[in-house]
């Protein structure tokens, strides 16, 4: 994927420059078929688009298109995208310390007031996925390989690896990764001579944008290329000397600028209302990578099975390479890294980023070892550190052998470095012979090993073709909801109190309510991160007495004794709420939710095809 562009080539110490061209017929086939496989990786979501969701991550699923609304809603009432009062109310939410994909929501805002968040999240998500393979490409065969075909199945694997789409079921952030090749390719261009003020705008720009769509991949990404960075300086000191000013000079204006463009939205992150300091408790320090998973076959390609991952599928799928790819990857490196730079630096990537994704503990096939991992010395309060999963550290792995898939079918192609213009090509020379080894004239050709070659490579990915992500149906708002029936009972400054409170556990159905009226309503609770008491973050808003109540009825299907203080107490937290109404729509736990909620507030009213409880005169 793509945190995995990040592996690209420091190759070339100064990328070259290809003259403008129009695309070859091979580029527009390579594009086309990206954007076919996302339409199939999506094609679940498409047969009933409207009343379907993730069914690994439906809550997760449910959070995206609410933030597809979010961006709309700013949109339409000119309103400050980075915090909101529609779910949590009264407290709010504040979207720079979420996963918030601005980046994308807000430029999309029109396609979501025109289609609706069920499908703008369909579209865009099979869109993110065919335009990392094509951003992918467009470097691979640009800066890196000759061949069309070696750049499309690099393109193709850094858009579509298993942990990529792994993450599609419902975190579409995961798979907005067309950015990151561009920034890699700006960041290896830095130590151009005469170039450093418009690198430096043109990467500044870049990072910004890519704040706004994923922090995390971009913090990945700086990581690789920090040891990018380090790995070409220590095996070409006096050529990295050369170009160290320039290098300087552009990465000032580059990080100049991107101080400039995101310092409000920054600082808004980490000091705005409801900003919170770490996870409370670390929660995602232990996530450590499975060893056994590397030669897994991921549960959403076709080689994969479901069971597997109930033994070792404790973490996100990050790697999940499946043993054919994970021999064919290591048999390149030993036939590629003596005569190509390139695959010197893919080497050194692999092996310190899956060192580091091992979490504190060695964990294989499901069972946690007595072994310590680098992250059992590691301090889980550390800032950024506190907020880091070290599982997805395997990321840039998975982008390692994308970009070394292109230099090995590139190999076999007999290719070297793109072609450069003529004044370049002897200041160049140097670079290109390390990068690609001797020239494939000089090589003694061994014919046989090509077609042997194609086909390792190709056997090795073919158990890895994406399958349609897995959809399971979800029931549409109630009408009363849909066709505006609560409008007379939410008065300006008033929230509508869903039953159950929606949450990161119970409230899938209630929140999708928010995101299909295009959030006209604040609601209570929610499904984000947000402060505790202490400061820390936690998932959700803090439960409340009733609400806390609601959910362990739900749990037990049935309703506990109830006293005056629990009467008291639900008066209360509506009040805190700012509630006007509450509604019970269809649920599996319907009658016991209907009971509890008449036993704290009174009979209800049956309205349209929900109960409704009139609480004005209460609170």
């Amino acid at each position: 994927m793509n945190s995995a562009s990040v592996a690209v080539e420091p190759a070339v110490a100064d990328p070259p420059r290809r003259p403008r061209r129009r695309p070859a017929r091979a580029d527009v086939l390579a594009i086309g078929a990206y954007a076919l496989l996302g339409v199939f990786v999506c094609l679940n979501y498409w047969g009933d688009v409207q009343h379907r969701v993730s069914s690994h991550l439906p809550t997760d699923h449910s959070w995206f298109e609410w933030l597809f609304a979010h961006g709309a809603y700013s949109l339409r009432h000119l309103e400050n995208p980075l915090f909101t009062a529609r779910q949590n109310a009264p407290d709010g939410v504040n979207m720079m310390a979420n996963t918030s994909l601005l980046g994308v929501t807000l430029p999309l805002a029109p396609l979501t007031l025109l289609l609706g968040p069920q499908v703008m999240y369909a579209l865009y998500l099979g869109g993110a996925l065919a335009a990392t393979a094509g951003t992918s490409y467009w470097m691979l065969s640009r800066h890196l390989v000759r061949s069309r075909g070696a750049a499309f199945v690099g393109g193709a694997f850094l858009g579509f690896a298993p942990g990529v789409v792994h993450h599609a079921n419902g975190q579409p952030n995961f798979v907005s990764n067309f950015l990151l090749p561009l920034i890699v390719v700006r960041m290896l261009r830095l130590g151009e001579p005469g170039r450093w003020w418009r690198n430096g705008i043109a990467l500044g720009v870049l990072v910004a944008y890519q704040i706004f769509i994923n922090e995390e991949m971009l913090l990945l990404t700086a990581l690789a290329c920090l040891v990018v960075v380090a790995a070409y300086v220590v095996q070409r000191p006096r050529a990295a000397g050369a170009k160290a000013g320039a290098f300087l000079a552009a990465g000032s204006v580059g990080g100049g600028l991107t101080l400039l463009l995101t310092a409000y939205p920054i600082w808004f992150q980490f000091n705005g209302p409801q900003s919170y300091r770490g996870l409370q408790g670390g929660v995602f320090h232990s996530w450590g990578e499975d060893l056994a998973a590397f030669v897994t076959f991921a549960r959403d390609t076709v080689a994969g099975d479901e069971a597997v991952e109930k033994t070792i599928g404790l973490t996100e799928q990050n790697t999940w390479f499946g043993w054919p790819l994970v021999l064919v990857a290591l048999v390149a490196l030993v036939l590629l890294v003596r005569r190509s730079f390139a695959a010197r630096i893919l080497a050194v990537l692999v092996v310190l980023f899956t060192v580091a994704a091992i979490g504190p503990k060695v964990r294989f096939d499901g069972v946690e070892t007595a072994i310590d991992g680098p992250w059992a010395y590691i301090p889980d309060d550390l800032p950024l550190v506190e907020m880091m999963m070290p599982t997805r550290l395997t990321l840039v792995v998975a982008g390692a052998i994308g970009v070394l898939l292109a230099l090995a079918w590139d190999a076999l192609a007999g290719g070297g470095p793109p072609p450069v213009p003529a004044p370049r090509r002897a200041a160049d020379a140097g670079a290109r012979g390390a990068t690609a080894g001797p020239a494939p004239a000089t090589r003694p050709r061994r014919r046989w090993l090509r077609p042997i070659g194609y086909a390792a490579i190709t056997l090795a990915l073919l158990p890895l073709i994406p399958r349609p992500l897995p959809a399971q149906h979800v029931d549409p708002p109630p009408h009363f909801i849909t066709a505006g029936g609560w409008r007379p009972y939410v008065p300006a400054g008033r929230t509508l109190v869903p039953v159950p409170v929606p949450s990161n556990v119970h409230g899938l159905p209630t929140l999708r309510w928010s995101a299909l009226t295009g959030q006209e309503f604040p609601i209570p609770g929610g499904y984000f991160i947000g402060p505790n008491e202490q400061g820390e973050g936690v998932f959700g808003a803090p439960n409340r007495p009733t609400s806390t109540l609601i959910y362990a009825s739900m749990d037990a299907d049935r309703v506990p004794p109830l006293t005056a203080e629990n009467r008291r107490q639900a008066v209360e937290d509506l009040r805190f709420w700012k509630a006007s109404v509450v509604v019970l729509g269809a649920n599996p736990r319907e009658r016991v939710l209907r009971e509890l909620m008449t036993a704290l507030l009174g009979p209800p009213q049956r309205v349209d095809d929900v109960w409704l409880w009139d609480v004005r005169g209460l609170v």
